[in-house]
């Protein structure tokens, strides 16, 4: 396999608990819209990027396979429930065992995926979720960036999973669209860099509403 057929996996992990309902899961949606549009005008993004999303309530589950670009089709949010966020860490856990192709001596395989979470609460299954946390952490991951969004997200629950935890004080269309915007930003600057390996260069947060927690 040539260098330029190497993927860059990106997953998208969504809070879909029953406190997301309504005006914020449909922030939520426009928002990835309008990450896929602007990833799908970079040439190097559309080549390279390959999307999946993960839900997670009371249960969680892949609702889109990793997909590129061009076939990646809006999937469906049902908001219901609790927060089961250690069974999401989970599955992402196998979706990245499964889905991410490894180097073996006579081919490279994808890139190091880039995982993205969004939150506006704390894990209901606790034990779960701080074993998954630890699994990650020594996972082939090139970087992970969870929000907490509102003020009843759970920083602390998030610093177990990664040093990158941005903090969203609204759940207004307005911010969730600066956030999807950041994002899209993310992969685009790790998509067209040499050695993607090495990490991702991410943007400064503070100018779109929203700021990194210490």
């Amino acid at each position: 396999m040539a260098d330029f057929n190497r993927r860059l996996p990106v997953y998208l992990l969504i809070d879909c608990s029953g406190s997301m309902r309504g005006e914020r899961i449909e922030a939520v949606k426009q928002g990835i819209r309008s990450l896929v549009a602007e990833l799908r005008s970079d040439p190097q993004a559309l080549e390279t990027a390959y999307l999946s999303v993960i839900t997670f309530s009371s249960t969680a589950k892949q609702v889109e396979k990793l997909t590129e670009l061009m076939l990646f089709e809006e999937p469906e949010f049902v908001t219901e429930g609790a927060t089961m966020f250690g069974r999401a860490l989970q599955l992402l856990i196998d979706c990245i065992n499964t889905e991410v192709r490894k180097s073996t001596e006579t081919q490279k395989g994808d890139w190091k995926p880039l995982v993205f979470i969004l939150t506006d609460g704390s894990p209901s299954d606790i034990p779960d979720f701080k074993r998954c946390a630890e699994i990650l952490k020594n996972m082939p991951i090139a970087n992970i960036v969870a929000c907490a969004a509102g003020a009843d997200a759970k920083t602390e629950y998030l610093k177990m999973i990664t040093d990158n935890v941005l903090m969203m004080n609204s759940l207004s269309a307005g911010d969730m669209a600066k956030f999807f915007a950041w994002v899209s930003s993310s992969i685009k600057m790790t998509s067209n860099k040499v050695d993607l390996n090495k990490g991702i260069v991410i943007p400064p947060a503070d100018s779109n509403g929203f700021q990194f927690v210490e």
